[in-house]
């Protein structure tokens, strides 16, 4: 295992650097928006141009590294993302800005695909498991690591996004350096997005509503802390506590779904964060405290964060073993039009109702996906246990390039 990590290191390290620039990125901009006096429903407009970058960098990324080779397409999306994050403070307008932010989308899904097909040709079948789990891990500590790096400078100046372009170009030295080979992407069958929602409904509604949930609080949460009178560093505690307890829920919840119905342990982890957000909500409208909010926004980002990878497994118990990258591929994307949905409807309830209304949207949106898994366990009989695919712990990045195996996560093309 430790040559196998070995073999991965610099893989890693580069995709934690980079996720920490884009995590300060991702920190800095709604703050600068708030406080620049942006109202919030045109700020969560801004920031959901991101995920709709993200989606054609789903679709045009493998393309790009197909063609250039993989070495060539991380320096140059990482070059193009490093200078689109210096140009957010010398032009500080709304359209600009989100012009600025899809391309950012657009940047980072075609860099995941380049890391992430790196890992699945430098792993085994035995090791694949554990090398994505530290490749989650790695992506969650670059990403909690961002949001404190706000607090290094003012948000209105420009030290900020100079950090954050100097760790993007810095994320380039360990990767371009890798003595590992780029892989082949190969030829893999293809699926429909109207197919795929035939052989698992709630895969594709779920990866939909995971991605407005996600989308929605790491767009909008720094405007809720603002406009709460949270300072800097307060609003960087609250996404960090949400980053970093997204962490620790992975592996107990994954290994319950692979012992039980996955669909019972979605719909318990959506109802705890239905009860989560309506509780958050009530601590907004009274004002209860700092230390209590912090508690329940890591008990929000750990239940939040096991959605994605319970919907992925799930999705993979029905889908045949040839249409696993394209299955990948429609989640990621139904995960993508819903990040994408979301903070544009988040913003608007907020902008109606006040910015603690945030916490009743997501509540709502929760309720609204347990009722849904609900209603499908109804129409569908769970798989025995010893017939469901591993439960993988991913991010929601993972649009894997690699050939997907039932039975133990992505194997190499």
């Amino acid at each position: 295992m430790l040559q196998a990590l070995r073999a991965v290191a610099a893989l890693l390290t580069g995709g934690a650097i980079l996720l920490t620039g884009n995590g300060l990125t991702g920190i800095a901009l709604p703050i600068r928006l708030d406080l620049g006096g942006v109202k919030t429903d045109v700020a969560g407009l801004v920031m959901s141009a991101y995920y709709a970058g993200f989606v054609g960098g789903s679709f045009w990324g493998q393309r790009i590294i197909a063609r250039v080779g993989h070495i060539r397409a991380f320096a140059a999306f990482a070059g193009l993302l490093c200078a689109s994050t210096l140009i957010y403070p010398l032009w500080f307008s709304p359209l600009p800005w989100a012009v600025l932010r899809a391309i950012n989308g657009f940047c980072m899904a075609a860099l995941f695909a380049t890391i992430e097909s790196w890992l699945n040709l430098r792993s085994t079948t035995e090791s694949r498991g554990r090398i994505l789990s530290w490749y989650m891990v790695a992506s969650y500590l670059g990403t909690g690591a961002g949001q404190f790096l706000v607090n290094a400078w003012g948000v209105h100046g420009i030290e900020l996004f100079c950090l954050a372009a100097l760790l993007v170009s810095l994320s380039l030295v360990p990767v371009t350096l890798t003595h590992a080979a780029g892989p082949e992407l190969g030829h893999t069958a293809p699926l429909g997005v109207v197919r795929l929602f035939q052989l698992s409904p709630l895969g594709v509604v779920g990866a939909g509503g995971a991605g407005i949930l996600s989308g929605a609080f790491y767009s909008l949460g720094p405007i809720f802390g603002a406009t709460a009178g949270f300072d800097v560093l307060d609003i960087s505690v609250l996404m960090g506590v949400m980053v970093f307890g997204g962490l620790v829920l992975q592996w107990p919840i994954g290994r319950l779904s692979d012992r039980f119905d996955r669909r019972t342990v979605l719909f318990i982890m959506l109802l705890a964060t239905t009860l989560v957000c309506a509780i958050i909500y009530g601590w907004a409208v009274q004002d209860g405290g700092f230390v209590p909010l912090m508690l329940l926004v890591g008990l929000f980002g750990g239940s939040v964060a096991t959605i994605y990878p319970l919907v992925v497994a799930h999705t993979f118990d029905w889908v045949p073993r040839d249409n696993m990258v394209a299955a990948s591929s429609g989640l990621l994307l139904a995960w993508a039009a819903g990040a994408t949905l979301g903070p544009i409807l988040g913003s608007l309830v907020m902008q109606r109702l006040g910015d603690e209304a945030l916490f009743l949207f997501l509540a709502l949106m929760a309720l609204g996906l347990a009722g849904f898994t609900r209603y499908r366990m109804s129409r569908r009989a769970a798989l025995p246990s010893h017939e469901q695919a591993l439960y993988v712990p991913v991010t929601t990045t993972a649009g894997v390039s690699g050939r997907l195996d039932p039975r133990t996560g992505p194997a190499a093309a």
